[in-house]
């Protein structure tokens, strides 16, 4: 019996040390908390990050919040518990801010990570691709696509925006902007629909703003336009501002007479490279997407982490440093920018071809 009793104490103390927090001996080390998976990319995120850290050495161990903040958070708690060293979160919305000041007291760094965790003052370093610049692509691809540099009639457009959670959506939508203002104060381009004209414009961009990224809200949003606001012009060109949402309203357009043609559809953009918009990029139903190759984004995080977790100074090849731009609203932290990719069908097979991110039959 007391043989039983002190073994009892010893694995007790061993859980209390974290020697068994991870389930096989082994304590964790990064804990990696991604949104959610019906946006493809977060899936890739999560096993690149996973794959990343371990070929370190690493302990890692990935979670999906489903889009739910209570999930994530419960998620994070248990990283925590298990007695991670550091945390990389892409997170569902600013309510992570709990859980990112229980692991500063924990003293546990924590990255944010492709989205940046507002109302925070508890982490010191984010993660991500040059956000404006991916809208200012987004942009530039309508300004192509209807040859508004030289067009003289005018072209109708309405605007979609990401979700008002997620602070990425801001510097997409202002990015775009920066690029298609000039040609709407000039009356070559008319806005259909609700008109921010930037995203602190918050009465009209949350009426533009997608909940969750969800496609279902975007493809409802579409049909209701093309029956109201767009029943009696010809829309020319959508900003949409990723993939999942871009084929969405595709699929919606396809069901109104005036776009039931590939030709007939308009200008629609998009984001992250997802197969399936490649595919409507090769076809001609979507104009352009921007490809963030997650890739490098996953390989970038697991070196500012390893950097972090060493007490190095961090030096991540192919991403500058930005220590003004990214505010959580109680810090400026310091902010890691990578360089997404502008493409269209002139370019699909080079960049994700010939890159190896896909292989030709993921095309077929």
């Amino acid at each position: 019996m007391k043989k039983l009793l002190l073994a009892s104490v010893l694995a007790a103390s061993l859980c209390a040390a974290g020697l068994f927090a991870n389930g096989g001996g082994e304590k964790l080390d990064i804990g990696l908390a991604m949104p959610e998976t019906h946006v493809e990319r977060w899936q890739k995120d999560g096993a690149s990050l996973k794959a990343d850290a371990e070929a370190k050495g690493y302990v890692a161990e990935v979670t999906y919040g489903d889009a739910d903040q209570s999930k994530q958070n419960q998620q994070i708690e248990d990283f925590i518990t298990k007695g991670a060293k550091l945390l990389i979160i892409g997170s569902v919305n600013e309510g992570v801010g709990s859980v990112v000041a229980d692991a500063a007291k924990e003293d546990i760094e924590v990255i944010a990570y492709d989205r940046l965790i507002t109302g925070s003052g508890d982490y010191d370093y984010y993660i991500t691709f040059d956000n404006f610049k991916v809208g200012q692509f987004q942009g530039q691809g309508i300004v192509d696509a209807l040859g508004l540099a030289k067009a003289t009639d005018t072209k109708y457009i309405t605007l979609f925006a990401g979700s008002p959670t997620d602070n990425n959506a801001n510097f997409f939508f202002d990015g775009a902007m920066s690029v298609l203002t000039p040609f709407i104060e000039k009356g070559t381009l008319k806005v259909v629909g609700p008109y921010p004209k930037t995203s602190a414009d918050k009465a009209n961009f949350t009426k533009i703003a997608t909940e969750n990224w969800r496609a279902d809200v975007a493809k409802a949003r579409m049909e209701n336009l093309l029956n109201n606001d767009a029943k009696d012009v010809v829309l020319d060109a959508v900003l949409a501002p990723n993939d999942t949402l871009a084929r969405a309203i595709i699929e919606a357009c396809s069901t109104d007479g005036k776009y039931d043609t590939t030709a007939k559809l308009p200008v629609v953009t998009g984001q992250d490279g997802e197969i399936a918009s490649v595919k409507y990029i090769r076809d001609g139903k979507q104009a352009m997407t921007v490809f963030k190759d997650t890739r490098s984004l996953a390989s970038a995080a697991i070196e500012l982490a390893d950097a972090i977790l060493k007490g190095k100074e961090p030096s991540i090849k192919g991403a500058r440093l930005d220590t003004s731009s990214y505010n959580t609203g109680k810090k400026v932290v310091k902010s890691y920018l990578l360089e997404p990719v502008m493409v269209t069908k002139d370019n699909y097979v080079e960049v994700f071809l010939a890159s190896g991110y896909y292989k030709a039959e993921d095309l077929k």
